[in-house]
């Protein structure tokens, strides 16, 4: 029987700012990856979003970017590998002081953005985030690509790792995500979508940009919360898992079941 956690980007307002649909995207989904105010939220959007996760028994990880809230942490930035292991840190534990406050356990990390592209392929930057990660919490565990060079350097630490995909982005026949600069990153019919995600799960492949068959690993499938069709995704993509009788799991769950 296959199973799989189905994670969403969320506590991504600030201040006055609204961004996606959190309360509505919260009961569908299984893990939820928490801004930790660089690239999005503030302490109050943070605080609120770890509650309502609770209350939802949907498990928290952190999502930590650049600091970067104007261009939303999708802008490279060229940080050191000290600068990046200490702002992944205060990242991590500002998130973890919301989560004690409420008895919520923190369960992962998923880095954010432009952040998340390079270390996928920059070993450096992939050390540096899980150097980061291993210092506040060495049972944490990282979501990311599962060809990607966070999963090495995570591995080499002795960090646990999960594989995630994307419901909703396009892929290079390299594996890695399609830039939201090209045509056709991003995956607006949902038909196609949740046949991708099938596909990916069932089958471990998906269809690149350029037609070719290429190979994935699916521990988690990843809808954005901030994009319009969000919700809509969402729900059916967890219908579709449940027709399929394929298990929707938190992360942790997942993780565990699978060493």
């Amino acid at each position: 029987m296959y199973s799989i956690d189905l994670n969403c980007d969320l506590g991504e307002s600030f201040g006055n700012y609204t961004c996606g649909m959190d309360q509505e995207i919260l009961p569908y989904i299984s893990s939820a990856n928490v801004a930790c105010g660089f690239h999005a939220s503030d302490p109050v959007v943070m605080e609120q979003t770890v509650r309502e996760a609770k209350a939802n028994r949907v498990r928290v990880g952190a999502h930590p970017g650049f600091p970067d809230l104007v261009g939303f942490g999708r802008r490279a930035m060229q940080l050191s590998p000290n600068e990046i292991t200490a702002s992944i840190i205060y990242q991590i534990g500002a998130l973890k002081g919301f989560c004690d406050a409420n008895q919520v356990k923190l369960q992962h990390v998923k880095p954010h953005g432009a952040l998340y592209n390079m270390a996928v392929k920059d070993l450096s930057i992939a050390k540096a985030i899980c150097e980061g990660i291993a210092a506040v919490d060495d049972k944490l565990i990282l979501l990311a690509p599962g060809n990607s060079q966070m999963v090495s350097a995570a591995k080499a630490l002795g960090l646990s790792t999960a594989n995630e995909v994307f419901a909703d982005r396009a892929y290079e026949e390299d594996g890695s995500l399609v830039s939201r600069k090209k045509p056709g990153a991003m995956i607006t019919d949902e038909e196609e979508a949740i046949t991708r995600v099938l596909q990916m799960i069932q089958k471990g492949t998906v269809t690149s940009i350029t037609g070719k068959e290429i190979e994935v690993q699916a521990d988690s499938v990843c809808v954005h919360g901030d994009s319009p069709a969000a919700l809509s995704f969402v729900r059916r993509i967890r219908s579709a898992l449940m027709e399929e009788g394929i298990l929707i799991v938190p992360l942790g769950q997942k993780v565990l079941t699978s060493i």
